[in-house]
């Protein structure tokens, strides 16, 4: 490719604005609205997975932009009636085509990259954890925005129609909508029935990606070598369509990503377990003495360290023989919409549990004992406010001996944790010693089972 007619090309063409009109709608996206990219561990600047998977994520609107400003790109022959006059040249069609696609996709992957750089900077000053298994991520995510363009050049250049960037940028989104909303999504029935949706193998044809729910989960290698054989398909459609100058030409085009799209389909993966995994290096432990973080988190080990030797020492002084031994992040990867499951011997952590993530010091000790008593029971991915919450204050406040709100209550729900929790906190202490700890161990029981009500255990009844 002419050095100097790629210059000119990306000086003259619509290029440039391909990348501008990538790269200012993602930062505006992400700067100017609130959205759980900017929440807690899975923040788009916190970590390198969660930067690549949100940036990929953008691609739900950015890909079809991409397709869309190809196909306007395809049509500049078209529009400055030059078309005849360009294939009489004895210049190859092929080095006119590489200068076109060339030009556009140094200004996708430079918009992409950016976007991509801005959100990077901004993890290395606030994570310890550096790796380069995201990289992929990103990698891909830039493939698919040039693969679109070229495909929406070679398109626009078979069919030469005003109405085509439009049609073709409109086709592209439809097609994210489905694979991201129906047609990508497989209905399941969790073991406790609860009825959920699932990732499946088509919705992997999709640029887009599901919403980050975990810093160290990231896509499988299957994935990214499927998705790459799907892109490279339609990277060579969209060029052949760009240098093919008969109605059978054009046809034959269609092969390649036809045959792109079936390979891929064979790569990738049928189970979403194997599509969206842990990523074992930052999900592997650091330790000071019996408390864990992962990798990702590390830098948070200092902080949570004493409160967590001080929640183990007072939980033994409660509980005795039956209190935990480590307090450890939680890890594990369970499908959306199923029950939690947790262990007597550890109080597992979210760092995005709303009343670990406000707390502090004491607070920060307070919240590690509800923990320990109550983990929680909502299904995966849900939300919710009730018996819980109410179980995890009592069981806090009859461990330090003090009944208050934990940190990280909705302000809007303390009056009503405070009615709720109040008249069975006076019930439980007026009780002997020996009867406060036998409700505390049954409640106990309820809340690490999952198959009880916590609270309704402390205030007298019997565990569903």
């Amino acid at each position: 490719m002419n050095g100097s007619v790629l210059r000119i090309e990306l000086r003259r063409s619509v290029a440039p604005w391909a990348g501008g009109v990538v790269l200012v709608p993602a930062l505006a996206f992400l700067y100017l609205l609130e959205g759980a990219w900017w929440n807690g561990t899975t923040a788009w600047t916190a970590q390198w997975t969660p930067l690549a998977l949100w940036t990929r994520s953008l691609l739900f609107y950015l890909w079809p932009l991409a397709v869309g400003l190809g196909a306007l790109q395809g049509l500049r022959d078209h529009r400055s009636k030059m078309s005849e006059l360009l294939t009489s040249t004895p210049r190859p069609a092929r080095h006119r085509a590489a200068v076109l696609a060339g030009a556009t996709a140094i200004t996708l992957v430079s918009a992409f990259a950016f976007l991509v750089l801005v959100g990077g900077v901004q993890v290395l000053a606030h994570s310890e954890y550096t790796h380069v298994g995201w990289l992929p991520v990103s990698l891909v995510g830039a493939f698919f925005l040039v693969a679109g363009a070229v495909l929406g050049m070679g398109a626009g250049r078979a069919l030469p129609s005003p109405l085509t960037p439009p049609a073709l940028a409109m086709s592209a989104f439809v097609f994210t909508a489905l694979m991201h909303m129906s047609l990508g999504r497989t209905r399941t029935n969790t073991a406790d029935g609860f009825t959920s949706t699932e990732p499946n193998r088509v919705s992997l044809l999709s640029p887009t990606v599901e919403e980050v729910r975990e810093a160290f989960v990231t896509l499988s290698a299957p994935v990214h070598v499927g998705q790459t054989i799907w892109l490279l398909g339609m990277a060579v459609t969209g060029f052949a369509l760009l240098v093919a100058a008969t109605p059978r030409a054009r046809l034959t085009a269609l092969a390649p990503v036809l045959a792109g799209a079936a390979i891929a389909l064979l790569v990738l993966p049928s189970d979403p377990r194997r599509m969206y995994v842990v990523d074992e290096a930052a999900a592997q432990l650091v330790c000071e003495g019996p408390v864990c973080v992962s990798r990702t988190q590390q830098a948070r080990l200092a902080d949570l360290a004493s409160p967590g030797k001080e929640a183990l020492r007072l939980l033994h002084g409660a509980l005795g023989d039956q209190t935990p031994v480590s307090v450890r992040e939680n890890t594990a990867v369970l499908p959306e919409g199923s029950t939690p499951q947790w262990t007597r011997k550890t109080v597992l952590l979210d760092f995005d549990d709303d009343i670990v993530a406000a707390a502090k010091g004491r607070d920060l000790t307070r919240a590690l004992i509800a923990k320990g008593m109550v983990p929680g029971c909502t299904p995966v991915g849900w939300s919710g406010f009730g018996g819980d919450e109410y179980a995890q204050t009592i069981a806090a406040g009859w461990v330090l001996g003090d009944l208050k709100p934990l940190d990280g209550t909705p302000e809007n729900m303390r009056r009503e944790v405070e009615s709720e929790t109040r008249p069975v906190w006076r019930e439980l202490t007026a009780l002997p010693r020996s009867e406060q700890l036998a409700r505390i161990k049954a409640m106990r029981a309820a809340a690490l089972s999952c198959e009880g009500d916590p609270f309704e255990v402390l205030s007298g009844g019997a565990s569903r």
